[in-house]
């Protein structure tokens, strides 16, 4: 067993080596893509519902465990049949090879990793036999009183029933190894090539995951500068952020802004090596690079982006201030042609999303960003630019680490979630979510202060109504916002006794249409229904 753990994670370990020196997809991502992208859409909903944000670390921690299962028996079986383990390490090998050619990504350097990975996996599988073999072998069995090499009182079979040695072909007898305990070269030698292998692997491990973080010089997010907005908006109007404990900022911090994605591990571009090609249905096919992009006028916009996972209730929803140039303006450079319903935008890992064009192209800040929060995007966020787009679920509108935009038609192509029977155009639903009192909560009885969040993106929210206790609807009062494309604080005060109590919340958006009270699942355009919550007065 010890022999196919040290032989997995030496795959593993010279795998990620290989896989940091080339900048590509390690194995086992690109396994775990391979199996994302390729599962039944019932799968996917599944796991997204059971697992939420963690989905990703269940997944690559399950791929571990099978790699480490099925290695561990191999290593058990090679003792005794070498051609099995190695054969084992080709059946592992071609999975490899199959999961780069069945990923989403182009990517020849993640097939070079899987490759460097099983040969280095076969050499630590042949130290690890000749070892072993040694530790096992005759030259290591010494009798405790006879000759080395032979066991103690043996003798020919007889009327007592006494063993007798084998004998050769010419009649002599054999030496047969005795079960003595005096094997401590054979068995230091074992244990000092096992340390060896695990210290390789793991350095070769910790050197690959260490290597993509090198990004230092004129490409890394620390040293790309962005230059000031060509008009900068105004500060946020007075009043927009309710200052109320427990309720959400209205502006995110970078670092809390919330994360969807299907990348099992976060690409970190090199700006001075990115570049975006526009193409498809359009007259001038073009690319544009980092440089030129940043030479352009550049704009700023207020904007909440809204994950369609979102539940009702969901802090999959965050609000900031982005800085870009405007999408419109580039397709009008490219010249779309009549026809070319859908702009269909790629991520450097493969990643397709469709965004109808008449909403790009239909007046509302629909950026290629580059900032977020007066900084550069973080490499989580898209860095080193990415596609926002208000009033539309991010699966169909916002484009992490975007390098490629086709103009095309929805009946032509279809988009990675639109695939899996996801809805293509997917405006963001009128929405409001409790975040004070907290759920479960308990506070003081007498007055209490009820507060949260309310969004529309693009139509923009007019009410916001909240109840206690099923009782009758009111109003509650509206922060201030900058525009339509962000989300609305709200605040309430009731009176509530000791005990237990409920809040609920709907809200109302600029084109009098209120929020449903029907409970819908998130999949496959949006969640529906009123959030609630409970607390305890004391």
């Amino acid at each position: 067993m010890a022999i196919g753990l040290l032989v997995v994670a030496t795959a593993l370990g010279f795998g990620e080596l290989a896989a940091g020196l080339l900048r590509a997809t390690s194995p086992v991502v690109t396994v775990g893509d391979a199996l994302v992208d390729n599962s039944p859409p019932f799968l996917m909903e599944w796991a997204i519902s059971l697992f939420g944000t963690a989905d990703k670390a269940v997944l690559i921690t399950g791929v571990l465990v099978i790699l480490v299962l099925v290695g561990a028996v191999l290593g058990v079986v090679a003792l005794r049949r070498p051609l099995v383990g190695y054969a084992g390490l080709l059946v592992f090998a071609a999975a490899g090879l199959a999961a780069v050619v069945l990923r989403r990504a182009d990517d020849l350097g993640a097939a070079s990793a899987v490759v460097v990975g099983a040969a280095a996996a076969a050499v630590a599988l042949a130290l690890l036999l000749r070892k072993a073999r040694a530790l096992t072998g005759p030259e290591n069995g010494t009798g405790e009183e006879g000759a080395p090499g032979t066991a103690q009182g043996t003798g020919p079979v007889g009327a007592e029933g006494e063993d007798e040695p084998p004998a050769d072909a010419e009649g002599a007898t054999a030496a047969v190894p005795a079960p003595g305990p005096d094997r401590g070269p054979g068995r230091r030698g074992f244990v000092l090539t096992s340390a060896g292998v695990l210290a390789a692997a793991g350095s070769a491990g910790a050197l690959g995951r260490w290597l993509p973080s090198l990004t230092g010089g004129a490409g890394s997010r620390a040293e790309l500068a962005l230059p000031a907005p060509a008009s900068a908006l105004p500060p946020l109007p007075a009043g927009a952020d309710l200052g109320i404990p427990g309720l959400a900022r209205f502006t995110t911090p970078n670092q809390d802004f919330y994360r969807i994605d299907t990348a099992l591990t976060i690409p970190r571009l090199d700006s001075t090596r990115w570049t975006l090609r526009v193409h498809g249905m359009v007259d001038r096919p073009f690319e544009i690079d980092m440089d030129e992009l940043l030479s352009r006028r550049l704009v700023e916009a207020d904007i909440t982006l809204t994950c369609v996972s979102n539940q009702v209730g969901g802090d999959l929803v965050s609000n900031t201030r982005w800085l870009g140039f405007p999408l419109a303006d580039l397709l009008r450079e490219a010249g779309v042609r009549s026809g070319a319903d859908q702009i269909l935008s790629t991520s450097s890992d493969g990643w397709t999303c469709g965004t109808p064009t008449e909403v790009v192209m239909d007046g509302r800040d629909a950026l290629l960003a580059v900032g977020m929060g007066g900084e550069p995007l973080p490499h989580v966020n898209g860095y080193p630019a990415r596609m926002v787009v208000p009033g539309l679920y991010g699966f169909v509108s916002a484009t992490k680490w975007v390098t490629d935009i086709k103009l095309t038609r929805f009946a032509d192509e279809q988009a990675y979630w639109a695939q899996r029977g996801w809805g293509v155009r997917a405006p963001v639903k009128t929405m409001s979510r409790v975040d004070v009192p907290a759920p479960l909560g308990r506070v003081d009885s007498g007055e209490v202060v009820l507060a949260g969040v309310a969004w529309a993106q693009h139509r923009g929210i007019d009410a916001v109504e909240v109840r206690v206790d099923d009782g009758d609807w009111w109003e509650a009062e509206l922060a201030a916002v900058p525009g339509i494309d962000t989300w609305v604080q709200w605040v309430a005060e009731t009176t509530v006794d000791p005990g237990n109590h409920s809040v609920q919340v709907r809200a109302t958006d600029s084109t009098g249409f209120t929020q449903p009270a029907e409970r819908v699942d998130p999949i496959p355009d949006g969640a529906t229904g009123w959030h609630r919550i409970q607390f305890t007065a004391a």
